[in-house]
């Protein structure tokens, strides 16, 4: 018989209405075999099982971050931190610092700038070209949409003047000469900053980001990811992952093969075919690729999200993929059986994203589809019931809502439009799927700060500012079932992730303290204790407080 392991004296959450009042449970193997009493949980151990006594901590199935972007997570930890810079000289300010302090490296990289942070000014090359004139710098925006970067990485990146745009992206201009003004939007990113930082990464480094990404959401409670823009780079790590580990991964990794608009419908389904081939090579335990992702639109911040109605400024912004280019793929990747997730911020974006899904529908005929809309920040009520009446599901980020990165979001806008940001409770109104997750890194990837917003409406960055739209939030049990039960849902994995109870696989958080017996602010400073993936401790806090 296999080893079975006792977890005694503590507060357990199931995530299932079954497990409610569960103080103990036995692990046997990889998996949950008894949750319950204490008493009922002793006699399904045996006498020959091993005990751990949680001293009153606070169990709860592994939380699984279901947006986000390992590599790019590991690499921005690594990179000159700006989300809390207060203005343009403390931007400034601290790149010349890293610039000191790193004299060899060839460029300096920095992540979660926001436009708030430049009063109203327009970023510019010549901004940045004060604090670092010598070596290129490349600067994500926090959303990850845009790319400011100085005169030294537009030589770098071969962009000059007469440079044109990429389909669906733009290269800022200067509004009175046309010259290339330091910022990148949208594909001008993903098509040509991306790859170029990429030649210049080798795989170790890239090997080193994926590792950080890992033990940094280990000891955040965290057991599994989706990563929302697999590429090959992204492919190729998590494939020498797998081969170092003797195929496992420290944590389960689901996928999302990224489809970027191309000038023809058959470059487009080629890109289809080859995330199905995909789907049928990679459908492991530890590692498998769910379908596709696709970038309906851009971001609110820099106005590259599709309205219904102009911004504040009178401006437009057409979106990335057209209902033309979307539906062949929309429909190719239906047909296949893959889930498809599709970015849509705008309130038109989300409407073109239904109209593909329902045409798919009418064409491939009734099916499991797990389709997902990820971000969903400004949609129409009746996108909400045509979403829920499709079976969509709600992919959302509460920390994007957090009111400390809220200015610029709502200045843009500048109308009735921000009062129904984020309107998560709409979707479970109308009996929509909601599944919680972070995005890193375009913000923070710890899940408890993510549960304080998503509870309170209120910043974790700063908890003295006024909550935004407070009647959207989210009551605390069920934040933390979107953010397991129904993230494990969202990737087809509900069957043997995302709750505590006999059968699934042993993948749970062991915190501090129960967030229910305190404030809401006790989730700013509440710590995971233990990370158990698979029935093996993978995080021990006072393993790693002793730890050189």
């Amino acid at each position: 018989m296999t080893n079975r392991t006792l977890y005694t004296n503590a507060t357990v959450f199931t995530a299932d209405v079954a497990g409610a009042g569960a103080d103990a449970f036995v692990v046997e193997g990889s998996r949950f075999h008894y949750v319950g009493t204490e008493a009922e949980a002793r006699r399904a151990a045996g006498p020959d099982s091993d005990e751990i006594d949680l001293t009153g901590g606070f169990v709860l199935p592994g939380f699984v971050d279901a947006h986000t972007h390992l590599l790019m997570m590991g690499q921005a930890l690594q990179k000159v931190a700006l989300r809390d810079a207060s203005d343009l000289s403390d931007i400034q300010r601290r790149l010349r610092e890293a610039a000191a302090e790193n004299s060899k490296s060839p460029r300096i990289l920095g992540a979660g700038w926001l436009y708030s942070a430049l009063a109203g000014a327009a970023p510019t090359r010549q901004m940045l070209d004060e604090a670092v004139a010598d070596r290129p710098v490349y600067l994500d925006a926090n959303d990850l949409h845009s790319v400011w970067v100085n005169s030294a990485a537009l030589v770098e990146l071969g962009i000059d003047d007469a440079t044109p745009d990429p389909i669906g992206g733009r290269i800022g201009r200067d509004p009175d000469t046309g010259a290339a003004d330091g910022m990148l939007y949208e594909t001008a990113a993903q098509q040509i900053v991306w790859p170029t930082l990429a030649r210049a990464a080798s795989d170790a480094d890239r090997d080193a980001h994926l590792k950080s990404a890992f033990e940094h959401y280990l000891a955040a409670g965290v057991t599994g990811a989706v990563d929302m823009a697999v590429q090959d780079d992204d492919l190729d790590a998590f494939r020498r992952a797998l081969r170092h580990r003797g195929g496992s991964l420290p944590l389960r990794v689901k996928g999302h093969w990224l489809v970027t608009r191309r000038a023809t419908e058959k470059d487009n389904l080629a890109q289809v075919a080859r995330a199905a081939g995909l789907v049928d090579e990679l459908s492991g335990p530890w590692l498998r690729i769910c379908g596709i992702k696709i970038v309906i639109d851009g971001v609110i911040d820099s106005c590259t999200a599709a309205m219904k109605e102009p911004y504040a400024d009178g401006s437009r912004c057409e979106p990335i993929w057209d209902r033309e280019s979307l539906i062949p793929v929309v429909v190719a990747a239906d047909a296949a059986g893959m889930q498809i997730a599709l970015h849509a911020i705008g309130d038109e974006a989300s409407d073109i994203a239904l109209d593909a899904l329902e045409e798919a529908h009418r064409i491939n005929g009734p099916k499991d589809r797990r389709h997902r809309i990820e971000h969903l920040e400004t949609v129409t009520r009746g996108n909400v019931l045509r979403l829920a009446d499709l079976g969509v599901v709600a992919s959302v980020q509460p920390v994007h809502a957090d009111p400390a990165i809220q200015d610029n979001w709502r200045s843009v806008l500048g109308d009735d439009r921000v009062e129904r940001a984020y309107p998560w409770t709409e979707f479970l109104a109308a009996g929509a799927t909601l599944a919680l997750s972070t995005d890193a890194p375009t913000a923070p990837h710890e899940p408890l700060p993510n549960m304080y917003v998503a509870t309170t409406r209120k910043s974790a960055l700063d908890p003295s500012l006024p909550p935004n739209r407070p009647d959207y939030a989210l009551d605390l049990a069920a934040a933390l079932c979107h953010a397991t039960r129904d993230a494990a849902y969202s990737c087809r994995a509900e069957d043997s992730e995302g709750r505590i109870i006999a059968g699934h696989l042993a993948d749970f958080t062991v915190l501090d303290t129960d967030p229910f017996l305190s404030e809401a602010e006790q989730l700013l400073t509440n710590r995971t204790r233990l990370t158990v993936v698979g029935g093996r401790v993978a995080f021990d806090a006072a393993v790693a407080a002793v730890a050189p």
